[in-house]
C-alpha cells in the first residue's frame, strides 16, 4: 500500500511538469503563491531573534549596572557623560568619555576610546554628516570623526549614535564613574497584561491571513487539473488512484514552494538593513527563524497540500469522460461552520473581566491565541457558504453583470478562497483596532501642555553659569520660524526663620522674567519693571510642601538671602503653557534685590511657524551656541508608554507587510483563474463582445465576494472585539470610523488588483488564446 501510494505521489509529481507551457505557468504560480506566504512566515519566526538582538546590544552597551555605589577612581575606571538631541525625527545619542587610566573599559563595537576632540560614530550618523542636511547637525557634534562604531555596538543600523573623547567632563555633577559596559542582569520588562493581550492578537491578525493564504494558493489550477484526472481515469487509473495522483501534483507545487519561499527569505533579508518601518530597523544577522518554527513550516506546508487536495476531491466525482461537481445539488451546511466560533466563544468565555487578575500578567496566552482563531477562522468557513447563497438569488442586469454573476454560480469556492484571506485580514484589523483603542488610552496620558500657546521649550541649568534672560530672549527671537519666545528664570528658597520640620521646611518659589512673561503665567493687573507680585498657589514645587511668602520677607536661596520687596502686589494664579500653575513670588528683573541672586535654571518658551523648513533643528543649534548643556524639548499634549510605541510601530509593519501579501495573492490569484478562462475570454471577444464588458465583468466578479466578505468580517471582528473588551474590563466602543477606514482600504487593495489585472486580461482576449494543442 505505502508503495502504490509513493508512485502515484511521484507520478503526480512528475505530471505537474508534463504538461507543457500551461503546466509549467501554474506550477510556478503556485510556487509563488505558497513561496510568499513561506517567506512571510519565516520572517514572522524571526520576529523575536530580532527583537532578542536589538535587546542584547542595548544591554551590551548599558553601564548603569555599574550605576550605585560610588566608585573609587582607578586605573581601571571611566567617567561618562550622557548626551542627547535631537535631528529632526531621529534621536542622536551619545557619551562624552574621559579615561581614569590606561584600563578604562571601552564601549562595545569599539576598539580603543577616543581621544578627546575625537569621535567615533555610527555608519548612519557617518553618512549623515556628510551630506548637507548634516551641517545642520554639525554644530552640535564639534568633533573630528576619526572611525566608526560596530554592528555590536548599535541597536540598529540605522541608529544616530557616538562616542565622543573629552579631558572636561571630570568633576561635574551630571557624570558618571563606571568600570565596565554590559547589563546581563537587564532584561527586558514584562509587559503589563493588556499590553501582553494586544501582541497575542497582533500575531493571530498577521499571521492567520498568511495561512489562509497559503492554503487558498495550493489550490490554484483546480480546473486545469480535474481535466487532467479525467484524462488519466479514461486510460485506467480508479477514483482513489487519481486522488493519490492529484495529491502527488499538490505535493510538487508544495514543496517547491517552501523552496521558493527560502529564496525569497534569503534574498530579501539581503536588503533589511535597508528598510526602515515605524522608526524599527534590523541588522540582517538579526532575521533568523526560529529553527523548530521553521522545520514546521517546511513540512507542515506541503502536508496541507496533501489535506487540503484531498479534501477538496471529495466534492468532485472524477469520471473517465469528465469532472462533476456535487456541489450544485447539495447545498453547503451552516451547522457545522457556525461549530467554529461557538467554540472561539466558549474559550475566551471564561476569561471575561480575569485578564489582569492573576499575578500582573497574562496567563493565558494560548487560550486566547485558540479562541481569537477560531472566532476569526470562522469567517473562513462562513463565507462560502454566504456566498453561494447570495448568488444564486442574483438575476438580471446589464451583460457584463450577468457574466460575474453566472461566473460566481457555477463556482462561488473559487471566490470565497480568493477573498477570505482579506476578509480575515479585515475581522482581525477591526478587533484590533477595537482592542488598540482601549489600551491607548490606557497607556497615554495627558501632559496638561497647551500647544496652542507654545510648541518649544528651551533649558539651562545652574551649571552652565550666569546666563542673561534678554540675551536668551533675543537669540530665540531671531531664530527663523520663532514667532515669540519669553525666558524665566526659577528658583527655590526657604524661610530661614522657619524651624525645620519631619517633612522639611517648605519651599519657596521664586520666578524672575519679564512683564510679558509675567503675565503668561499668571493674571497680572498691570505690570512695569522693578514690580514683583505674589501669587497664591501650588507653583512648580507644589508637591514638596509649598510656601506663599509675605512683603519683606526674607528668603534663603543658595547662599543668598533675599527679601520679598514691600511694595509686592498680589496676583491671581494661573497655568504656563506646561501646565504648571503658577505660585510663591512672581519678579521683573529690576526688583530690589534680583540681581545679586545666584546662577539658576533658565527656561524659555517658544511659539514657532512649524511650516518653516528645520525651525527645531535651528533652535536646538542656537542653543547648543548659548550652552553645550542646554536642552530643547518639543511639547506635546499627550504621552504614550514606551513599550506601547514601540508595540504601535510593530503592528504598522506587520499591517504594511501583510496588506502587501494580501494584495500580491489577490493578483497571482486573479491571473490564475484569467490564465484558465483565457479561450472563453477569446471566444467572447470574437463573437463582439466587448472589451470593457468583459473588464467590468472580472470587477463585479471580485467585487461581489470581496463586499459579501466584509460584511461578514464586519461581523466576525466586531464580535471578537467586543469580547476582547469585555476580557480586560473596558466597555464596548464601536470604532465605526476605524470600522469604515479598515475596509476602505481593504476595499482598495482589491480595485488596485484588479486594475493590475487589466493588462493580462486584454492580452487573454487576443485571437491567439483560441489555439490549442
Amino acid at each position: 500500500m505505502t508503495g502504490r501510494w509513493t508512485a502515484d505521489l511521484i507520478f503526480g509529481a512528475r505530471l505537474g511538469w508534463a504538461g507543457g507551457r500551461d503546466g509549467w505557468i501554474r506550477t510556478a504560480m503556485t510556487a509563488v503563491g505558497v513561496g510568499l506566504g513561506v517567506a512571510m512566515l519565516l520572517t514572522a519566526a524571526s520576529v523575536p531573534a530580532m527583537f532578542q538582538g536589538r535587546h542584547d546590544r542595548g544591554a551590551a552597551r548599558d553601564f548603569s549596572a555599574s550605576i550605585g555605589a560610588p566608585l573609587a577612581k582607578s586605573d581601571r575606571t571611566l567617567t561618562v557623560r550622557r548626551y542627547e538631541t535631537w535631528f529632526r525625527n531621529s534621536s542622536v545619542y551619545g557619551l562624552e568619555l574621559q579615561p581614569d587610566g590606561p584600563g578604562a573599559p571601552v564601549p562595545p563595537g569599539v576598539d580603543r576610546l577616543p581621544r578627546p576632540g575625537e569621535m567615533v560614530a555610527s555608519p548612519a550618523l557617518a553618512r549623515l554628516l556628510a551630506t548637507p542636511d548634516g551641517a545642520l547637525l554639525a554644530p552640535r557634534l564639534p568633533y573630528r570623526m576619526v572611525g566608526s562604531i560596530g554592528a555590536d555596538g548599535l541597536i540598529g543600523p540605522d541608529e544616530y549614535v557616538f562616542y565622543a573623547g573629552s579631558d572636561r567632563i571630570a568633576g561635574r555633577e551630571d557624570v558618571y564613574r563606571i568600570d565596565r559596559f554590559g547589563n546581563p542582569g537587564g532584561g527586558p520588562e514584562e509587559l503589563s497584561p493588556m499590553l501582553a493581550l494586544l501582541v497575542v492578537i497582533i500575531f493571530v491578525v498577521l499571521l492567520l491571513p498568511i495561512g489562509v493564504f497559503i492554503a487558498a494558493a495550493i489550490r490554484f489550477g483546480d480546473e486545469h487539473r480535474d481535466r487532467r484526472l479525467a484524462a488519466i481515469r479514461l486510460v485506467g487509473a480508479d477514483s482513489r488512484m487519481a486522488r493519490r495522483i492529484a495529491a502527488g501534483e499538490a505535493l510538487n507545487s508544495a514543496v517547491l514552494g517552501v523552496l521558493t519561499g527560502a529564496v525569497f527569505f534569503g534574498v530579501g533579508i539581503q536588503f533589511v538593513e535597508r528598510i526602515t518601518v515605524g522608526g524599527i530597523t534590523v541588522f540582517t544577522s538579526d532575521v533568523s527563524p526560529d529553527p523548530v518554527f521553521a522545520a514546521l513550516v517546511a513540512l507542515a506546508v506541503p502536508a496541507a497540500a496533501v489535506g487540503i487536495t484531498l479534501l477538496a476531491l471529495r466534492r468532485v466525482a472524477i469520471e473517465p469522460l469528465g469532472v462533476v461537481r456535487r456541489a450544485g445539488a447539495t447545498r453547503r451546511r451552516l451547522w457545522w461552520r457556525l461549530m467554529l466560533p461557538v467554540l472561539g466563544l466558549a474559550l475566551l468565555y471564561p476569561l471575561i473581566g480575569q485578564v489582569g487578575a492573576t499575578g500582573g500578567r497574562l496567563a493565558n496566552a494560548y487560550q486566547v491565541a485558540a479562541g481569537a482563531i477560531l472566532l476569526l477562522i470562522s469567517v473562513v468557513a462562513v463565507l462560502p457558504w454566504l456566498i453561494e447563497g447570495v448568488v444564486r438569488r442574483l438575476r438580471g442586469g446589464g451583460v457584463a453583470w450577468q457574466l460575474a454573476t453566472r461566473r460566481l454560480q457555477m463556482g462561488s469556492g473559487t471566490a470565497a478562497r480568493v477573498v477570505s484571506g482579506i476578509a480575515v485580514a479585515v475581522a482581525g484589523g477591526i478587533a484590533l483596532q477595537m482592542l488598540f483603542s482601549a489600551a491607548a488610552a490606557a497607556n497615554t496620558v495627558e501632559t496638561g501642555q497647551d500647544t496652542a500657546r507654545a510648541q518649544v521649550q528651551a533649558g539651562f541649568g545652574p551649571g552652565d553659569g550666569p546666563m542673561d534672560a534678554a540675551t536668551i530672549t533675543a537669540t530665540f527671537r531671531a531664530v527663523p520660524g520663532v514667532r515669540s519666545a519669553f525666558t524665566v528664570t526659577q528658583f527655590y528658597g526657604v524661610d530661614p526663620a522657619a524651624q525645620p520640620s519631619a517633612s522639611g521646611q517648605p519651599v519657596i518659589s521664586v520666578l524672575i522674567g519679564g512683564c510679558g512673561a509675567l503675565a503668561e503665567i499668571a493674571v497680572i493687573d498691570h505690570c512695569a519693571d522693578g514690580d514683583a507680585f505674589v501669587v497664591n498657589g501650588r507653583g512648580e514645587a507644589g508637591a514638596q510642601g509649598a510656601a506663599t511668602p509675605g512683603p519683606g520677607q526674607r528668603v534663603r536661596i543658595g547662599d543668598v538671602e533675599w527679601t520679598v520687596p514691600a511694595a509686592v502686589r498680589p496676583a491671581l494664579p494661573g497655568r504656563d503653557p506646561l501646565g504648571r500653575e503658577a505660585g510663591g513670588v512672581l519678579a521683573t528683573p529690576g526688583a530690589p534685590g534680583v540681581a545679586a541672586l545666584p546662577a539658576a535654571n533658565v527656561q524659555t518658551l517658544m511659539r514657532v511657524d512649524p511650516a518653516v523648513p528645520d525651525v527645531y533643528e535651528h533652535i536646538r543649534n542656537a542653543s547648543f551656541r548659548l550652552s553645550p548643556d542646554g536642552y530643547v524639548n518639543l511639547l506635546q499634549s499627550t504621552r504614550e508608554s514606551d513599550r506601547f510605541t514601540t508595540i504601535r510601530k510593530s503592528l504598522f509593519v506587520g499591517l504594511v507587510i501583510t496588506l502587501l501579501l494580501i494584495g500580491v495573492s489577490l493578483l497571482v490569484s486573479m491571473l490564475e483563474q484569467l490564465q484558465e478562462r483565457r479561450r472563453l475570454l477569446a471566444v467572447l471577444v470574437a463573437f463582439g463582445t466587448r472589451r470593457a464588458t468583459l473588464g467590468w465583468s472580472v470587477l463585479w466578479q471580485t467585487a461581489v465576494p470581496v463586499l459579501l466578505g466584509l460584511g461578514l468580517a464586519a461581523v466576525a471582528g466586531a464580535g471578537l472585539g467586543a469580547v476582547l473588551l469585555g476580557m480586560i474590563g473596558e466597555p464596548v466602543r464601536f470604532d465605526w470610523a476605524s470600522m469604515a477606514g479598515v475596509a476602505g482600504v481593504a476595499a482598495a487593495v482589491v480595485l488596485l488588483v484588479t486594475a493590475l489585472s487589466l493588462p493580462a486580461l486584454w492580452r487573454l482576449m487576443r485571437p491567439e488564446a483560441l489555439r490549442t494543442e
